[in-house]
């Protein structure tokens, strides 16, 4: 990570001025949470980013005039690379998004920004595993539009500064470009293959949900290798064919490298089937992850009685300290070796991921003189998710 310009650094200790605020408000779990309590931090970021943007806007500008060459293109210039205050923002305005959540205000432009969070983990996740289809992608591109709408009309109302407008915006289209990436991979894929495709990305998903249970089922995973076993054979020299067998459509490489990740998996279940649990380097992980995806479970059960949405920053903080222990994509044991029970532990990653964005995204707008109602003190998630911090 590039050091924070000189320039940058009363932002970077008003930030961290700002998280500590936050986080001393999310840990007082004695009273309810009103919009009183949340607008003047609120402010105090409004403050910093417009701050922010003026002084990145001077050295743009400031470039631009060096390199007038580079300022006539049509393209935009690139964005600096992100510092530790870009970094600390990503957190700060992470929780405040949960705050505006937590008192009711889902509707504005503010909460939109842990959904579109969670959206950029669980696309990114998508694309390394290359487990979607066009149908899991369309309610993406859904929400997406909605949460566009939501910003759109607040900027119409003048409701949040552009500042914030401009922050959102950005971010939303980062998300865009993501999943255009992805609904681009898919147009590689000759229609005469889609439901081979289809049938494998279902067929990954219910191994992962296999690798992830602490004893699998033999039978099912048996089941599954056999219908494996009959996709594969319908290969000639391996290529799939069209009808008649005289083309070979395209998008080959999509279902072989889909295929292959499915054998994979058999043999990573199989392999545990000896010992009967996860290795010993991520059982750690593997049992903080199960414990993680139980309790998001519950929530989504539970969530309009006992969930304070700010509770979630606990398990997205977690969740992003565990993927980040990844190295090249897999967890490795300490000699630095891929170690046994990857797929279980990814499965119940992305899990975790899915469950925080479903709760965000179901989360409705509640008037404040509701809140006491609709969300009593939750002191045993507050207790349980301070555990993970």
């Amino acid at each position: 990570m590039v050091p924070v310009p000189q320039e940058e650094l009363p932002v970077l200790e008003a930030l961290i001025n700002i998280r500590n605020r936050l986080t001393a408000l999310k840990k007082d779990t004695t009273r309810f949470i009103r919009a009183p309590d949340v607008m003047p931090i609120y402010n105090s970021v409004v403050k910093q980013i417009t701050r922010l943007n003026a002084i990145r806007d001077e050295q743009q500008q400031s470039h631009s005039t060096l390199h007038p060459t580079a300022g006539s293109s049509t393209k935009p210039p690139p964005l600096p690379e992100a510092n530790r205050v870009d970094q600390l923002l990503a957190d700060v305005f992470g929780l405040l998004s949960l705050f505006f959540l937590t008192v009711g205000k889902s509707r504005e432009t503010p909460a939109i920004y842990c959904q579109i969070a969670s959206m950029r983990q669980i696309l990114s996740h998508m694309d390394e595993s290359g487990a979607y289809t066009e149908q899991f992608l369309i309610p993406f591109r859904e929400r997406l539009d909605q949460l566009r709408s939501v910003i759109k009309q607040d900027s119409l109302e003048g409701k949040h500064p552009e500042p914030i407008v401009r922050l959102m915006i950005r971010k939303l289209e980062g998300v865009e470009r993501q999943l255009d990436a992805l609904f681009q991979s898919l147009t590689v894929l000759s229609v005469e293959l889609v439901p081979i495709h289809n049938r494998l990305v279902q067929l990954r998903k219910e191994l992962a949900a296999l690798a992830a249970e602490p004893k699998p089922n033999k039978a099912e995973c048996k089941a599954i290798l056999e219908e494996l076993r009959k996709v594969d054979s319908k290969r000639v020299d391996g290529k799939f064919l069209g009808p008649g067998g005289s083309s070979v459509p395209e998008g080959q490489a999509l279902l072989s490298g889909l295929l292959e990740t499915c054998f994979e998996i058999t043999q990573d279940i199989k392999a545990r089937e000896a010992e009967e649990e996860v290795g010993p380097t991520l059982k750690p992980i593997y049992d903080r992850l199960s414990e993680m995806k139980n309790q998001l479970d519950q929530m989504t059960l539970t969530h309009r009685w006992t969930l304070r949405e700010t509770d979630l920053y606990n398990y997205a903080m977690s969740l992003r300290e565990i993927d980040a222990m990844r190295v090249d994509g897999k967890f490795v044991d300490a000699a630095g070796n891929k170690a046994e029970g990857q797929y279980a532990l990814m499965f119940l990653l992305r899990r975790c991921y899915g469950l925080i964005y479903r709760l965000m995204s179901e989360s409705e707008p509640i008037s404040e003189e509701l809140l006491p109602i609709a969300s009593p003190p939750p002191p045993f998630f507050s207790q349980r998710t301070q555990k993970l911090t």
